[in-house]
């Protein structure tokens, strides 16, 4: 199984990106996909979390530092996962990871850095 982000890069306040989670080894329609981020000295922060359609109905959640802002979404035919990140602000500087849930399998990736700086 692999998980394996890109996307990342150096933006500056207000820039965008989009991160791209691609999975390898699973099927991918049935895990939750999220999200998640680790600042240096921070713990690691679930940012957005979209359940499988057959389950929850493929309900979406955000943090609030994020929410209006990012966009997660899923292409499972593609085996891929997708985070859209609008109107940056340099504390959301971040490696930003994928992860995989369904029942006791439980998935990362290595994740991307993002750096929003002026």
């Amino acid at each position: 199984v692999q998980l394996v982000e890109s996307g990342g890069g150096s933006v500056q306040p207000g820039g965008s990106l989009k991160l791209t989670c691609k999975t390898t080894g699973i099927n991918m329609n049935i895990y939750i996909m999220s999200w998640y981020r680790q600042a240096p000295g921070k713990q690691r922060e679930l940012v957005a979390q979209q359940w499988n359609r057959g389950t929850n109905r493929g309900a979406i959640t955000y943090a609030d530092s994020v929410k209006g802002r990012f966009t997660i979404s899923r292409r499972d035919s593609w085996n891929t996962a997708y985070l859209e990140m609008n109107n940056l602000y340099p504390n959301d500087t971040a490696v930003y990871l994928c992860n995989a849930v369904e029942s006791a399998k439980n998935y990362w990736g290595q994740g991307t850095q993002v750096t929003v700086s002026s």
